[in-house]
């Protein structure tokens, strides 16, 4: 990694990607991002202008706490994924849109009926593995829509990764379930 300097005369509202002077694109090398991470911190951290004046002191802290907003975002595949769609002009609005299309929602539906009839630790590694298998295609497919020439429309992309979305915390799910199985709880579908 060359020499990382961060232009804190710059907006604080430049993207994540800008401010760890990395390619806008979905592959990132994660042990590179934390230490370009580390690099920053040392340059913004509030502790290094204890001696400044407010002003200072106060811009410092606004960088440092930006860094770490930038580096959480960047540093797990499906936040990153979310963060992109966005700079594509195509946001998540998890919240507020839940549509998904007809096919998605039967194999939510299907999977949700697996998880209701799970007995077993056995049962709930067959369906972590299926989900997660699920989630490996979804970030497959990232590569693709954020790398590659002739990617979909940002719509498409933004439907696909919360679709992902929705695969991340039905793994959750089946998660907390098996743990509560192998605590001897009874788990009751939600």
């Amino acid at each position: 990694m060359s020499e990382l300097l961060l232009d804190t005369s710059g907006p604080l509202t430049q993207d994540d990607f800008s401010i760890f002077q990395l390619p806008r694109q979905f592959t990132l090398d994660v042990k590179e991002l934390e230490l370009r991470w580390k690099a920053l911190q040392k340059q913004v951290h509030p502790d290094k202008f204890s001696m400044a004046g407010p002003a200072a002191q106060r811009l410092a802290m606004q960088w440092s706490s930006r860094v770490n907003e930038a580096y959480r975002r960047l540093k797990t595949p499906l936040a990153r994924a979310t963060y992109l769609c966005e700079l594509m002009g195509a946001p998540i609005q998890a919240e507020s849109n839940t549509s998904m299309p007809t096919h998605f929602l039967m194999e939510q539906m299907e999977l949700r009926e697996h998880l209701d009839e799970a007995q077993s630790a056995e049962d709930f590694k067959k369906l972590a593995s299926l989900v997660q298998e699920s989630i490996s295609q979804r970030q497959a497919m990232c590569v693709k829509w954020f790398e590659e020439e002739g990617s979909p429309k940002p719509q498409e992309a933004s439907q696909e990764v919360r679709a992902w979305m929705f695969m991340d915390k039905f793994l959750q799910d089946i998660q907390r379930r098996a743990a509560s199985l192998s605590e001897g709880q009874v788990s009751s579908p939600n």
